[in-house]
């Protein structure tokens, strides 16, 4: 909501038959840590000017100030805000909305008109508060109602130049909770507060979705430059992000439309196309001179089918550069804003002209446009986004952004959009985000001999996630514990468990086919992560237990040894003699071979037997066919008379 400048009637009458649009106030965490008994988490709406800290959290000490309570005058030079004495905090300066409401007899179709006569505007609250040192501004409302949102004038007596130079975050807050901290400053007690911006806006994913509500118009004061100059200086973060696939943006151009019975009049008709479908207001807002409205729109479908054929040909991006050159090739002051400079314009990018103009198609007809009637639908608020109605307006997955449109802003806007460690290096870099993990390791698990840790710096803070380095994954809570996991984590800091060298000889409880866990070597006796003690085999008597053995430790095993000429033989824990004859054996071998000889000669006798066994069965089947043998009986052949 805007504050209207001082004796000026806000009343405003929609001449479109819709309905009313659904105005969204973005918010914010406010979280009081002290006095005690103000102790708790309050809702405050983000002003739509300054820096808030999208992502992160800003702490102070809140002041109230004995004079210049609204902060509508610069305050003296020997007052300053920058720290709150004993609490080494900077200051949230306090102050008062300080707006009176007067209602009007005067009643028109039914509805009470009011009008508000503001001592100064929220803007110049802020900037009072800034130049005295204060790191953030809290107005407290003078009623009790819902917030509102904190906007920045609108008239043109208002184009100061401290706008665009407002830094600190401002937030409002409800009446009843500026009485309780002024209460609880008269006391007096410190109170704390930290102003928390964590969940502003939403971070589901990997990739921020992200909508630009803008204007080609370039004729219409502070904000259509503050537009231009926000194109121009983004262009290159936005292209960068886009083409790496961080983001997914859309441009959008705010159009209204004539009521049909105006639709012939000559202000629809200079400020509309197709028919009183699509309008802008008038650049110069004098219909008599330089260009209407109607050349808006036409520019603004332009630009829209300019995104809409470069996305279809995988290049959405290209938008960027056409927005800026347009801006600077076809300026409305020199005469060259036209379809003829922004064809010009096309052609140098290398984008498809004819499918262009056929997305813009004939501006005359009477019919709808199938691209700006998507852009008057998209208009309308959808799930916790509310309605788009002034311009520009920036939106970041679905909730409007809220703030100073500049580079480094909005930058830290998009960059909160991020589920944490998903989002890109540029978010991460000085300036953008306080690296956490810099001091005292932000708290989490550190391996000091390697520089190992389980911090994890994003933008919103840090996380302590025990790592992957170098293939091998730590696991554990992460703050006071992690350890390597795998078959090459021994091959990294020892997979983190005890190793040590002595008399030359090198011991690990790192075993690389354990998946994790660390187990002192045969010979220790500990933890295996931090501790493996000799275990002293003679002293426990566990080896070396022979008669006449003499054992010895040393560190990781023993040295045992025999009596007389025997020797140790450690896997038998046994001594043989050293003196053994070789004859015992070679007459060992002499039997073998004997009996293998044995075997042989048995086993060819039993083959001739069987080879001769055979050949005589043969022979004998053979000569049966020519005679008969002794052992066979004759046999009678009959003829025709009897026997032969």
């Amino acid at each position: 909501m805007r504050e209207g400048k001082l004796g000026v009637v806000i009343c405003v009458f929609l001449l479109v038959e819709s309905t009313l649009g659904r105005f969204v106030v973005e918010k914010n965490n406010l979280r009081v840590t002290s006095p005690q008994n103000l102790k708790d988490t309050y809702e405050c709406a983000i002003g739509n000017f300054g820096v808030p800290q999208y992502g992160g959290t800003l702490a102070g000490a809140v002041v109230f100030p004995d004079f210049n309570q609204k902060a509508c005058k610069s305050f003296d030079d020997d007052v300053s805000f920058k720290f709150k004495s004993g609490a080494g905090l900077p200051v949230f300066l306090l102050v008062d909305r300080g707006e009176l409401e007067f209602v009007m007899k005067k009643e028109i179709k039914n509805e009470t008109c009011s009008y508000r006569v503001a001592d100064c505007y929220f803007t110049l609250k802020a900037w009072n508060a800034q130049k005295a040192g204060a790191a953030a501004v809290l107005v407290a409302d003078d009623r009790s109602e819902p917030l509102i949102t904190m906007d920045t004038p609108e008239e043109e007596s208002a184009r100061s130049d401290y706008l665009q130079n407002i830094s600190i975050p401002s937030a409002l807050i409800s009446k009843s909770l500026g009485e309780a901290i002024k209460k609880a400053l008269n006391k007096p007690e410190m109170v704390k507060v930290n102003l928390d911006w964590r969940e502003a806006l939403p971070h589901p994913d990997d990739r921020v979705e992200y909508e630009f509500w803008t204007n080609s118009n370039d004729e219409c004061g502070p904000k259509c430059e503050s537009q231009r100059n926000f194109v121009k200086e983004f262009k290159g973060v936005a292209q960068i992000l886009e083409k790496k696939g961080y983001t997914q943006f859309t441009p959008h151009y705010i159009t209204w439309y004539c009521p049909e019975a105006f639709i012939l009049s000559k202000q629809c008709q200079s400020q509309c196309i197709n028919h009183g479908r699509y309008c802008a207001p008038d650049p110069e807002e004098d219909f008599s001179r330089g260009y209407d409205g109607r050349d808006v729109v036409s520019q603004n479908l332009r630009q829209a089918c300019f995104f809409k054929v470069a996305n279809e040909s995988g290049k959405p991006w290209l938008w960027w550069d056409y927005v800026t050159d347009f801006s600077i090739r076809c300026p409305m002051r020199e005469q060259m804003y036209n379809d003829e400079c922004a064809e010009e314009v096309i052609k140098s990018l290398g984008a498809d002209l004819k499918k262009i103009n056929e997305c813009v198609g004939d501006i005359e007809a009477d019919k709808e446009n199938p691209v700006l009637k998507a852009e008057q639908d998209a208009q309308i608020g959808k799930g916790k986004r509310g309605d788009v109605t002034m311009l520009p307006t920036l939106i970041i997955n679905n909730r409007q952004f809220r703030g100073k449109l500049d580079k480094g802003t909005v930058l830290k806007a998009i960059c909160s959009g991020f589920e944490e460690t998903t989002e890109p290096a540029i978010c991460l870099r000085d300036g953008i985000e306080t690296n956490e993990c810099l001091e005292n390791n932000g708290g989490c698990w550190i391996d000091k001999a390697t520089n190992i840790t389980a911090c994890r710096d994003t933008f919103r803070g840090r996380v302590c996630q025990c790592p992957i380095v170098q293939g091998v994954k730590f696991f554990g809570d992460g703050y006071k514990h992690c350890e390597a996991s795998g078959a090459l984590r021994c091959g990294l800091n020892n997979g983190g468990c005890w190793k040590d060298t002595q008399q030359g000889r090198t011991y690990s409880a790192c075993i690389d086919d354990h998946t994790k866990g660390c187990k002192c070597p045969p010979g220790f006796r500990g933890d295996g992560h931090k501790k493996c003690e000799d275990i002293d085999e003679c002293e426990e008597k566990t080896a070396c237990q022979c008669p006449g053995c003499r054992c010895k430790n040393t560190w990781g095993s023993y040295d045992c040894h025999c009596g007389s000429n025997l020797l140790y033989m450690r896997e038998h824990d046994a001594c043989i003699s050293k003196d053994a004859k070789p004859g015992i054996g070679w007459g060992f071998v002499w039997v073998v071979i004997l009996g293998l000889t044995v075997a042989a000669g048995i086993g060819y006798a039993f083959y001739k037997y069987r080879i001769r066994t055979y050949m005589d069965s043969e022979i004998r089947a053979i000569m049966a066919q020519y005679m008969p043998l002794d052992n066979q009986a004759e046999v009678a052949v009959h003829g025709p008379h009897g026997n032969v």
